[in-house]
């Protein structure tokens, strides 16, 4: 008996001390699983391949419109440097205007074939309207290269000001902070491969350079210096 009493004075001791390290563990869990503190992490710039659309209204029974013409065209020649599919085009069910849509199809056609896109690169599809009332466009789509935001914005997991809980009162970013940025700055890539890798050197300026050097050898400041004249506001803008 005393054996037993004396082994479970220990035991006991060491429950309890494990008890708060116990808590110490699940506190640095719950820190671990929280989110990235810089939003480019939280909210990450990726590559995808994504539908190129440009949607054509039938504006008259003969085909398309000057302005529309135009638009296809600058598609067209989009679609020459970054399409990685045939353009589809999607034309619209039950809305009385086949032959309207028809001669807008006709008109597409010549479009692309002026813009040096072969007749095999275009296939036709059809799809039905969700909404009867409104126009119904021929909608041109392709595959292509883009960026985009690898997260949803307007994302609020949790609440900023709240009374109930420490949430708000913890020292760091919100989830949602830098996504509108993101997105912005992800829509106005030009080439998505900028973001991939660096674009190579261009060709150095030899004449530059050789001049450089030899003022160098001469003990002469190699820097270029721009003289600018002063001209007063009044005198560039014509003003008394």
């Amino acid at each position: 008996m005393p054996r037993t009493r004396t082994s479970a004075v220990p035991s006991l001791a060491a429950a309890l001390l494990a008890m708060p390290l116990a808590a110490c563990g699940a506190d640095r869990y719950v820190t671990n699983a929280t989110y990235p503190a810089d939003f480019r992490e939280r909210h990450p710039i990726i590559l995808a391949d994504a539908p190129e659309t440009l949607d054509v209204f039938v504006t008259s029974a003969h085909g398309i419109d000057a302005r529309q013409r135009t638009d296809i065209l600058a598609y067209a020649s989009e679609y020459r440097r970054h399409g990685k599919s045939v353009v589809t085009a999607y034309l619209p069910n039950g809305t009385g205007q086949e032959r309207a849509l028809q001669g807008a199809l006709k008109a597409v056609r010549q479009v692309f074939a002026e813009a040096g896109v072969p007749a095999s690169a275009l296939r036709v599809a059809r799809y039905t309207p969700t909404e009867p009332m409104l126009a119904a466009p021929i909608r041109l789509s392709y595959a292509r290269l883009s960026t985009r935001v690898d997260s949803k914005c307007g994302t609020w997991p949790e609440d900023l000001a709240s009374g109930s809980s420490v949430d708000g009162w913890k020292n760091r970013p919100y989830w949602n902070l830098g996504c509108a940025y993101q997105a912005n700055f992800a829509a106005q890539v030009a080439d998505p491969l900028d973001l991939a890798r660096p674009r190579p050197e261009g060709p150095v300026d030899t004449i530059k350079r050789l001049n450089a050097n030899q003022k160098l050898r001469e003990g002469k400041d190699p820097s270029t210096i721009y003289t600018i004249e002063a001209t007063q506001i009044s005198n560039a803008v014509g003003g008394n």
